[in-house]
C-alpha cells in the first residue's frame, strides 16, 4: 500500500461538521461590515517578497523567521505567501489608484501563512478578516473601527472580551523614546534573554511585549513612551478616548502595548480574552499613516485591524443558537417508487419557500431513514410513503418536540413549518 499523504503540519482541513460555523461567521461578517459602508477587496495569496520586507520591516520576526518565501523557477521572481493582509490591500489600492476617488473603507477575508510552531490558536495557515480605512486623518475613524468590533462581539454572543488601547506617537517621538528605552535596557543586558538582546538594537519596542516573566519584572520600571509623545499625538489619543467614552466603550490603557509590525503609529489597540490561554488576542490593529508612502504611493493616512477567525470561532462554537442555524429545517424521508418521485417535488417546493432541506438518498427502511433524519439536526422529518404521494400529502414529524405527527397537503407545508410553535401548535 502507498504511504498515506497527510496535510502539511499546521495547515488544517475544515471539515463539514465545522464548516457550517464558518459559513455562519462569514454571513455575519458581510452583514456587519456592509452596515458600516465597508466594501470587499480580494487580493492574491502570493505577492512579491519585497512588499512584505518593505512594509512589515526587515528586522521583524515575520520577515526574519516566519515567511513562506520561494523563487519562481520560471522567471526568478522572489515570491511569498502573504503573512498578513494589510500590505496586500495597500498595494492594490496604490496599483489601481483607488484613493483618487476619495477615502476608502475596505475589508478582506482569507488565509494567511506564517512558519510558526503550531499550537492551539496559532497555525501555519490561519484565516483573518481585515478591515482597512484609508485616507482618513482624524481619531473618529480609529473610534469607528473599535466601536465596530464591539458590535461584532454582541452579534456573535462573545463575552468577557476586554479592550486595551495605547498610542505609539509619531515616528519622531518614537525615535526619542527608542533611545531612552535602549539606554535603560542596556543596564540589565546580562539579564536579558537571547531574543531581547537581538531586538535591543533592531526593534527594541518589541521587547515591551515579552512574555518572559523575568524580563517583565525589569520592564516594570522602563520609561513610558507617553513621556515623549508630541502634542498632536497627545491630542489625537485624548480625542479617541473621549469618543469611546461617548459610545460607552470600556477600555484599559496599556503602556506596554506595541504591534509586531513596523508600520504602525499613533493609535494601537487589541481585543483580548482570558478564555484562550496564551493566544488571548482575538483582534488587533491601529493607525499606519506612513505605510502607503513606504510601499510607493502618495502619502495618505490609514487605519485598520485584523482578527483571527480560528480564535473567534473557538469562542462561539458552543453557542446553541449557532448550531440550530446551521442545521437543516427538514429531512425528507420516503419509501416506495411513487413516494420517491414525489419526494423530489416536495423538497424543491420547500426550498423555493426558503427552507433548508435534505432529501434522503440511498433508499432504506423508514426506521433507518428516521435515524439519519434525527442525526442531521433537522427540526422536522417530512415522511412520504406511496399513500401520501398518491394523495399529494406529507406526514410532518417534529424531531425536537413531543408534538404529534400530522398529515397535510404538501402545498401547505411551508406555512405550517414556518409557523410551528414549540408546543406543537
Amino acid at each position: 500500500m502507498p504511504e498515506t499523504i497527510r496535510a502539511v503540519r499546521g495547515m488544517n482541513d475544515i471539515l463539514p461538521d465545522e464548516s457550517g460555523l464558518w459559513d455562519f461567521f462569514d454571513d455575519t461578517i458581510r452583514s456587519w461590515l456592509s452596515a458600516y459602508g465597508y466594501r470587499s477587496i480580494r487580493t492574491p495569496i502570493v505577492e512579491q517578497t519585497d512588499l512584505f520586507v518593505r512594509s512589515i520591516g526587515e528586522v521583524t520576526d515575520i520577515v526574519e523567521k516566519e515567511m513562506y518565501s520561494f523563487v519562481d523557477q520560471l522567471n526568478g521572481e522572489r515570491l511569498t505567501l502573504r503573512p498578513e493582509g494589510t500590505a496586500s490591500c495597500v498595494r492594490a489600492v496604490i496599483e489601481h489608484n483607488l484613493l483618487y476617488a476619495g477615502p476608502q473603507r475596505l475589508y478582506y477575508s482569507g488565509p494567511m501563512f506564517r512558519h510558526e510552531r503550531p499550537q492551539k490558536g496559532r497555525y501555519r495557515q490561519f484565516h483573518q478578516v481585515g478591515v482597512e480605512a484609508l485616507g482618513f486623518t482624524g481619531p473618529d475613524i480609529d473610534a469607528e473601527l473599535i466601536v465596530m468590533c464591539a458590535r461584532l462581539w454582541r452579534l456573535l454572543g462573545i463575552e468577557d472580551v476586554r479592550l486595551e488601547i495605547s498610542t505609539l506617537g509619531s515616528s519622531e517621538s518614537r525615535a526619542v523614546y527608542r533611545t531612552r528605552l535602549i539606554n535603560y535596557l542596556e543596564q540589565f543586558y546580562d539579564a536579558l534573554d537571547e531574543d531581547a538582546r537581538r531586538r535591543l538594537k533592531t526593534n527594541p519596542l518589541r521587547i515591551l511585549d515579552s512574555k518572559n516573566p523575568a524580563l517583565r519584572e525589569i520592564l516594570q520600571n522602563a520609561p513610558h513612551l507617553f513621556d515623549d509623545l508630541d502634542e498632536e499625538s497627545h491630542a489625537h489619543f485624548a480625542a479617541l478616548q473621549q469618543l469611546l467614552h461617548d459610545q460607552g466603550i470600556e477600555f484599559e490603557i496599556n503602556h506596554r502595548l506595541v504591534r509586531g509590525l513596523d508600520y504602525y503609529n499613533r493609535t494601537v489597540f487589541e481585543w483580548v480574552t482570558d478564555k484562550l490561554g496564551a493566544q488571548g488576542t482575538i483582534c488587533a490593529g491601529g493607525r499606519y499613516d506612513g505605510l502607503i508612502a513606504q510601499i510607493g504611493g502618495k502619502p495618505a493616512p490609514a487605519c485598520g485591524f485584523a482578527m483571527g477567525i480560528e480564535r473567534i470561532l473557538s469562542l462561539i462554537s458552543q453557542i446553541d443558537e449557532v448550531k440550530e442555524n446551521i442545521a437543516p429545517d427538514v429531512y425528507v424521508v420516503h419509501q416506495g417508487s411513487v413516494a420517491s418521485r414525489f419526494a423530489w417535488k416536495v423538497a424543491e417546493f420547500l426550498r423555493d419557500n426558503g427552507l433548508k432541506v435534505i432529501l434522503h438518498s440511498g433508499g432504506g427502511k423508514f426506521k433507518s431513514q428516521m435515524k439519519k433524519a434525527d442525526a442531521s439536526g433537522a427540526r422536522f422529518a417530512a415522511v412520504i410513503g406511496d399513500d401520501e404521494a398518491t394523495a399529494e400529502q406529507v406526514s410532518i414529524k417534529s424531531l425536537r418536540t413531543t408534538a404529534e405527527q400530522v398529515r397535510i397537503n404538501f402545498t401547505e407545508m411551508a406555512v405550517f413549518l414556518k409557523t410551528f410553535n414549540e408546543d406543537g401548535r
